[in-house]
This record gives structure tokens, sequence and C-alpha cells, in this order.
């Protein structure tokens, strides 16, 4: 629900007509990144501002997603997803992009 209010104020600040909405909002503090599949399903990522290849992760997440809840007989739309696959395929890419991130635990 979140995410839908997000990206209605979004598409209606946008001076785009037509706008989707927001795709990446960036502060000092962190960078907002929104993807909408073209079924409609939508993905908020909070990152660090250093962090690079969110896109592949917002990407990564759709397909695990697909994978693990849709194909899951018995998950319905919009209920919270209760899939221990789901959880450890997840857990891994995060872990996989923050490694992959462009900063260390010092920077």
């Amino acid at each position: 629900m979140l995410a839908s209010m997000l990206f209605a104020i979004g598409s209606q600040l946008s001076p785009e007509p037509g706008s989707s909405g927001i795709e990446m909002l960036e502060t000092d503090v962190f960078k907002l990144h929104c993807f909408q599949t073209l079924t409609g399903i939508k993905f908020i990522v909070l990152a660090d501002p250093r962090q690079a290849s969110i896109d592949a992760l917002l990407r990564k997440i759709y397909e695990i997603y697909a994978d693990f809840a849709l194909k899951n007989p018995f998950y319905s739309l919009e209920m919270p997803i209760r899939c221990e696959l789901f959880d450890q395929n997840l857990k891994s890419a995060l872990e996989i992009a923050e490694k992959a991130g462009n900063f260390g635990a010092g920077s």
C-alpha cells in the first residue's frame, strides 16, 4: 500500500506528463530505489548512497519473487510471503549485493 501511494504521489509531482512515478530518490543519507513491473508489482529498496547495482538487485528480487512466491500454489497476492526458500534466496541476494557494493565497512 505504501509503495502504491509513493508511486501515485511521484507520478502527480513529476514534471513529465504520463510519468509512472519515482524511480530513484537520492539524499546524502540514503537512496530510495523503486521498481514497478509490467504487471504492477512494486519493489522499494533503501540503500546506502554509495551502494552500486541496485537496479540489478531489484531485478533479482523480482526474479526471486516470481520463482518462490508466484509459483507457490499456497501464496495469495497481496498477502505476506511465508516461504523459507524465498527468504533464503532473498537473504543470499542481499548479501551478494552488499559484498558487491563499491564501499567498505570503514568508508
